[in-house]
């Protein structure tokens, strides 16, 4: 079955970056969408980030375009997220997900795959 692992969250100070990882296992990777989502307390878990199984598209929200990437090396299954200029909203829990389908199903329903989350946390 899918699993994902994600890693690199930690405590920022504002305007500054974090990098985060997704290890996929158990699935073809490098035939699947892959995304990354954020949850703060309270919150719905949104949409950040998209990339195609072969990297040629990638999808942002408004809320981070222009200051996230999302990358993949479908060699070593795993999928990044690159968070530059990072602020206190950004504040949450962040998960990566993993869909056979295309990229625009995932964003506006995700499949069932998800991670077990990486925490990021900007101070002020």
């Amino acid at each position: 079955q899918v699993q994902l692992v994600e890693s690199g969250g930690g405590l920022v100070r504002a305007g500054g970056s974090l990098r985060l990882s997704c290890a996929g296992s158990g699935f073809i990777f490098r035939t699947y969408a892959m995304g990354w989502f954020r949850q703060a307390p309270g919150n719905e878990r949104e949409f950040l980030a998209g990339i195609s199984w072969s990297g040629d598209g990638t999808y942002y929200a408004d809320s981070v375009k222009g200051r996230f990437t999302i990358s993949r090396d479908n060699a070593k299954n795993t999928v990044y997220l690159q968070m530059n200029s990072l602020k206190p909203e950004d504040t949450a829990v962040y998960y990566c997900n993993a869909d056979p389908r295309p990229v625009a199903l995932m964003i506006r329903l995700p499949s069932n795959s998800w991670g077990q989350g990486t925490q990021v946390t900007v101070s002020s």
